[in-house]
């Protein structure tokens, strides 16, 4: 496998789902939605905040089923089509209810799961599959010997070879651990980062965000010391926190390429890969 092409990969799987702007009331809808349902991961990987309990502690707080339903519910009245990413801050297949997850969420919009694989069972993999996971995507960080395993896995489990996608992220930090590496807004040091650049454009909040295990909602999963909140979703709508003022201004702002405000100014993702249609549109939205 090839590192680059598996990255190249995963950015066009993404673009199909992310590139497509549709409307609610004239607003630009979000097409990607990150959810984190757990807080708490199995693996220390040393290119993620996980690896560092003062950054990023496990808490094992994880999503009730009562904020599933309101999530369902609240994308269903803006009649959400794009994707609903499970990953997050955490491993989610150690959530207990993952398969009412996927199965109340799949009726609405696609749901994918990123996971170290390493809870993975045939017999899980065919529940999720039967609960109408579009996509369950292993990240294989020990070594080439891991395919078979998995491979044997979805076998068993009798899954469509485009459901099941093994992704290679056992290489070093001189190929950047085979992922899209970024310093997880100035959480991490590892491998060959790029500069920070504060007047880097970055289209994040005009088609994505993520909804922590509590309800929080936050810019994107960058940010994980968790230190600027959009809103909560116990006592604001998705929508009404999506078009709201804090967002907002952290959408104008990066939209220009303005990184001063936390956590954005210590960040260097590259938030023009995606996003680029939904970008073009809030600018009209907002005269800029």
């Amino acid at each position: 496998m090839d590192p680059k092409q598996t990255i190249k990969n995963n950015l066009e799987r993404r673009s199909k789902s992310v590139d497509v702007v549709e409307l609610y009331n004239n607003v630009p809808k979000p097409t990607w939605i990150e959810l984190s349902l757990i807080d708490v991961c199995n693996r220390k990987c040393v290119f993620c905040p996980k690896a560092n309990e003062d950054i990023a502690p496990d808490t094992y707080q994880s999503m009730s089923r009562m904020m599933i339903d309101k999530i369902h519910d609240q994308l269903s009245e803006i009649n959400f089509s794009g994707t609903v990413s499970l990953c997050g801050y955490g491993e989610p297949l150690l959530h207990k209810d993952i398969n009412y997850i996927v199965e109340k969420l799949s009726k609405i919009s696609k749901v994918e799961i990123i996971t170290n694989g390493d809870v993975l069972t045939s017999k899980k993999l065919q529940a999720l599959y039967l609960s109408k996971v579009s996509k369950v995507l292993v990240s294989m960080y020990d070594g080439p010997e891991q395919i078979e395993k998995f491979e044997k896995i979805a076998r068993e489990a009798n899954v469509p070879k485009e459901t099941f996608i093994l992704r290679d992220r056992w290489y070093d930090k001189y190929n950047d651990f085979g992922v899209k590496l970024t310093n997880r807004a100035g959480t991490i040091s590892e491998g060959n980062q790029d500069k920070i650049n504060k007047y880097k454009k970055c289209f994040y909040p005009t088609y994505q965000f993520l909804i922590d295990w509590n309800g929080n909602i936050y810019l994107c999963p960058q940010d994980w010391q968790r230190r600027m909140p959009m809103g909560n979703m116990l006592q604001e709508t998705i929508l009404e926190i999506w078009t709201g003022k804090i967002i907002s201004k952290f959408r104008k702002n990066l939209i220009k390429g303005n990184r001063c405000d936390k956590p954005c100014a210590k960040c260097n993702a590259d938030g023009t890969l995606l996003g680029k249609n939904h970008a073009e549109k809030w600018k009209s939205l907002y005269k800029i």
